[in-house]
């Protein structure tokens, strides 16, 4: 059950999401990058030099610290999932494109979203609903 601290952190949450470079950073993600092949997806991810490098690496650790709050038990879950689904939407987008890397590196792609939807069903379903939307097309 969720507390009045579980929604003032919310808030504090919504807070920093509306702070312009993170907004901007949001919008670069989830609707103008559109890579195609992992190399054009490791031409912003894996280079500092990249103008938008800055945008994936502030948008990938807003969301995975967002999770671990809630795998932490700082935040109630179902709180949580109620607004805050942009990072199962970016997991969805990009985690294919790491299925390889993370068989080799041992090193998972965005683990406290990856672990927040294996742990709840609600966090599940939406994974499976923005895999529709936003995964790889065949």
């Amino acid at each position: 059950m969720a507390t009045a601290a579980d929604a003032e952190l919310i808030l504090k949450l919504y807070e920093m999401r509306r702070e312009d470079t993170l907004r901007k950073s949001r919008k670069f993600m989830v609707f103008d990058f559109q890579p195609k092949t992992l190399e054009e997806l490791r031409a912003v991810s894996r280079d500092p030099a990249s103008p938008h490098n800055a945008a994936w690496r502030q948008t990938l650790s807003y969301w995975e610290m967002a999770a671990s709050l809630v795998l932490r038990g700082a935040l109630d879950p179902d709180l949580f999932l109620d607004s805050n689904g942009e990072g199962i939407v970016i997991y969805a987008k990009y985690h294919h494109f790491h299925v390889e890397t993370e068989k080799e590196s041992g090193n998972p792609f965005m683990r406290n979203t990856a672990a927040l939807i294996a742990k709840y069903p609600a966090a599940q379903k939406l994974h499976e609903i923005f895999l529709t939307m936003f995964g790889p097309k065949s």
